[in-house]
């Protein structure tokens, strides 16, 4: 039998997407999550030094987007032809982009710096982002791509708790038809099931 691991901070961050597919997937795994003062000593044994990784019998792989693509291809969430993979890639890029947005906030050492950010995050660049999310979503009857539930829905929905954490308001205020997709993505069982046993402790 196939083993997988995930390996990651103790949060949900990049590392839920992985855990939302193999939970889709019903697949077992081991959800390895360790504190930040042990990441020194992990640090050198990871590839490229970096984390989420996502060990499958023993081959330990890194770059989040790209496993969870692979993940997604298993579960059918990657597009029926290549031209709705790309527009699921598309979307999930754009997710990305403003998740390193908001993290340029979040992570930046420079209390001077981390504040003159903050104002127009909020007033510019998450609703820049966001309203456009809603309205794609409102255009493809409650999905980001062609209708249908694809990896890009259960990207977003798996990284929204911590994108709020760290902006530290509710990104889906006034976007009804982005909330409307949480919930839609919640309710399918498999992500039911793991969101209802994960840890709680941080976002």
């Amino acid at each position: 039998m196939t083993s997988y691991k995930v390996t990651y901070f103790d949060i949900t961050a990049l590392a839920e997407p992985i855990r939302f597919l193999l939970s889709y997937l019903n697949i077992d795994f081991e959800d390895f999550r360790f504190q930040r003062e042990q990441w020194p000593a992990l640090k050198p044994t990871m590839p490229f030094g970096k984390v989420p990784t996502l060990e499958i019998d023993g081959k330990v792989l890194n770059q989040s987007t790209a496993i969870t693509r692979y993940l997604a291809k298993k579960a059918g969430l990657a597009g029926s032809d290549d031209w709705e993979s790309l527009l699921i890639d598309i979307a999930v890029d754009n997710i990305h982009d403003l998740r390193q947005a908001i993290a340029g906030y979040a992570y930046d050492p420079n209390e001077a710096s981390k504040e003159a950010k903050y104002a127009p995050l909020i007033n510019e660049t998450i609703p820049f982002y966001m309203d456009k999310f809603d309205k794609i979503v409102e255009e493809n009857n409650g999905y980001f791509v062609n209708g249908k539930l694809t990896w890009a829905d259960l990207f977003f929905v798996a990284v929204l708790d911590y994108l709020n954490f760290m902006a530290k308001i509710d990104t889906l205020e006034g976007r009804p038809n982005l909330k409307a997709l949480k919930e839609k993505v919640l309710e399918v069982p498999q992500i039911k099931a793991w969101v209802a046993k994960r840890p709680t402790n941080n976002p």
